[in-house]
């Protein structure tokens, strides 16, 4: 039986592996600061608000990682002031060096999501991606979002995990894990040395990710801490498996011995069942049955 985290054992972990993570993690979740980045996450924004997003002079970004949210929504010209947290260091360091190559100017501050060191009323948007789960505390993270937003302002986050759709990804990762040996063989690729450190990214993986959610949780949360106009939406339900299928194929490789036209499958199969899942899935089913989640909400003006 795995032994259950403390609060500041789940944060020092989660530190740790994003630390570790922080050098690879763009290339290993094909985060991307291009057009198609800028048209994925303008389309992200755009699906969890329900409608065209305004211009947010001073927005803050919790666990902002490498920066894939707050700078392509600079690039996009929807944000003007930014202010980037993370837990982790290394994540910052990261994201310092994304922004100044894209000569954006952005400021970095390390910080827990349970206790922002920000003033209230400091920001007009409040925004995360792939975020929540990872925080033990999230009802008092919910909290701090609504102290430090100006009165008027949006809280969105997205990519979260949804309890029914993780489930539902347990399925591809099975078949794929399966399937690997002759995947492998078919490919003409090595298998991967099991890592056994305690710091690596695998070691740490399984115990930074504390939640999944149902819908009604997010919503509930989101009035709890005072905030309205709350709307929770699904996103992704095939590109998800199929996603979740070729990643757990891919780990099971040496990356480099992986052959450049099954990357290239994946990506374009994975970028077009996006857009299935999108125009014709997601206005049709229920939020709680895809693999992710996004929320936004409003504090009263």
């Amino acid at each position: 039986m795995t032994p259950t985290l403390t609060a500041e054992e789940i944060r020092d972990a989660n530190t740790r592996y994003h630390d570790v993570a922080a050098d690879h993690y763009d290339s290993k979740w094909g985060i991307d600061f291009g057009d198609l980045g800028l048209s994925q996450v303008t389309a992200k924004v755009r699906k969890a608000l329900g409608r065209e997003p305004g211009h947010f002079a001073r927005s803050l970004e919790i666990g902002s990682g490498t920066g894939y949210f707050t700078l392509n929504l600079m690039r996009a010209g929807l944000i003007g002031e930014a202010t980037c947290s993370d837990i982790s260091p290394g994540m910052l360091e990261t994201l310092a060096a994304n922004a100044e190559r894209l000569g954006l100017n952005v400021k970095t501050e390390p910080a827990d999501a349970e206790r922002l060191p920000f003033a209230d009323n400091s920001f007009d948007l409040v925004l995360g991606h792939a975020v929540l789960h990872h925080i033990p505390d999230l009802q008092q993270a919910f909290v701090e979002f609504e102290r430090v937003l100006a009165p008027g302002g949006t809280v969105l986050f997205a990519g979260e995990p949804s309890r029914y759709g993780d489930r539902l990804a347990t399925v591809p990762k099975r078949f794929a894990t399966t399937v690997a040996p002759l995947w492998r063989r078919a490919i003409g690729a090595s298998a991967a040395p099991v890592g056994h450190a305690h710091d690596s990214d695998e070691a740490l993986e399984g115990v930074v990710d504390v939640h999944a959610f149902a819908p009604g949780e997010l919503s509930k949360m989101a009035r709890t801490a005072g905030l309205e106009d709350v709307h929770v939406r699904g996103e992704e339900l095939l590109a998800n498996w199929f996603g979740w299928t070729n990643r757990t194929l891919e780990a099971t490789a040496i990356p480099e011995e992986v052959p450049w036209g099954w990357r290239l499958y994946a990506y374009r199969g994975y970028l077009a069942l996006q857009k299935f899942d999108s125009r014709l899935l997601e206005p049709r089913l229920p939020p709680a049955i895809f693999y992710n989640l996004m929320v936004a909400a409003r504090k009263p003006a």
